[in-house]
């Protein structure tokens, strides 16, 4: 550790006065009880009789969340059934369950539903999810959301007759826009887009068309905000999590992150702990960072079974900070700890240890950096 100090103070790290920010990415493992229920009730999630369920869910997940000392929390997407691809449109009647298939290094997959025909409207908003949680949170909240260009591919390859693509994503925008808008003005702390197609587009379309077209319609969407609602929101990034496996891990991470800072905005996710080159990822985002953008770097790693140590955040952030500046560095989880609900691969317990060592070792790290 020592060697590593002295090289962030060699770099000129300077005072701020402020404490290192440290936030969540957002999903908790569901308690096992609400797991069993669902599953008894052949899958249906938006069955009125599971609501104490998904209540005590939320105020336990909340409770336990801030037992943490985590500064900023999240509901853990606790009602989000069945994932955090399609919350929003799960349950429509003009959805078909046989869309674009994602394949994970485990051997498994998810599948995302297809659209059948318009309009394209969304049954249920990340802003509600908000205002259940803050009837329990005495801490700031902050609110994940699904990204346009993940929605993008419910759109059917060959069309739907009557329907354009260009009106498809018109309403697309206008439902995606809203949703962020009222987490805002509901007071979330900040509202994170979640892109983890954005590391898949890379493995799928290694000649970055695919990227480049998912760059451009998220930016689409960020340039209805105001320069004010853009410092809210955040955009996370990661070779997704399912089951302790990932779906792109094996895709270069440095062929993505160039054009995700590109995204016009301030808050940038960024998983990391889990990365086996992490200082040549830390150099692609100094070569590409600019003024006003902010890292949230990921410091501990949902699908490795080991519990970091608040040391080892501690030396993970110190090594981010020889490359990135403190007043541009904050600190999270690589990812969600379970973006599909019903995967029960790491238990509540050990995700809130995970999450504790984040909150301590960045603390650590801080008083290092004598910030």
């Amino acid at each position: 550790m020592t060697k590593c100090v002295r090289r962030v103070r060699a770099a000129g790290v300077g005072h701020d006065g402020n404490v290192i920010p440290t936030e969540p990415i957002g999903s908790i493992p569901r308690p096992p009880e609400l797991i069993a229920a669902v599953a008894r009730n052949g899958g249906k999630s938006d069955d009125p009789s599971l609501e104490p369920l998904y209540i005590d869910a939320i105020r336990d997940t909340i409770v336990r969340f801030e037992a943490t000392g985590s500064p900023v929390i999240s509901d853990g997407e606790q009602r989000k059934y069945h994932n955090f691809w399609d919350y929003c449109v799960h349950g429509l009647e003009n959805m078909a369950p046989d869309g674009f298939k994602i394949p994970f290094a485990a051997g498994h997959t998810r599948r995302m539903p297809r659209l059948t025909h318009a309009p394209f409207r969304y049954k249920e908003h990340a802003d509600h999810y908000l205002d259940v949680a803050q009837r329990f949170a005495k801490r700031p909240l902050k609110q994940a959301v699904i990204s346009p260009s993940a929605l993008s591919l419910l759109y059917p390859p060959g069309g739907i007759p009557g329907y354009s693509r260009e009106q498809f994503i018109e309403d697309l925008l206008t439902e995606h826009v809203g949703e962020v808008r009222r987490c805002i003005e509901k007071g979330a702390h900040a509202v994170q887009v979640d892109f983890t197609e954005g590391r898949l587009a890379v493995k799928l379309d290694p000649t970055g068309a695919l990227l480049a077209s998912f760059i451009d319609l998220n930016n689409l969407a960020l340039a209805r905000f105001t320069s004010e609602e853009r410092k809210k929101i955040g955009v996370h990034t990661c070779p997704g999590g399912d089951r302790d496996s990932t779906h792109s891990a094996d895709a270069d991470y440095t062929e993505l992150l160039p054009s995700l800072l590109q995204l016009n905005l301030t808050n940038y996710y960024v998983s990391l702990a889990g990365e086996p080159d992490r200082r040549r990822v830390l150099k692609v985002i100094r070569d590409h960072l600019k003024p006003g953008q902010r890292i949230f770097a990921g410091v501990v790693a949902p699908i490795d079974p080991r519990v970091e140590t608040a040391e080892e955040v501690r030396d993970r952030i110190l090594e981010a900070a020889e490359y990135i500046p403190v007043d541009q560095l904050g600190t999270t989880d690589d990812c969600g700890f379970s973006p599909f609900s019903d995967d029960d691969s790491t238990t509540r317990e050990k995700t809130f240890a995970k999450i504790t060592a984040r909150v301590r070792g960045t603390a650590l790290a801080s008083a290092i950096l004598g910030i």
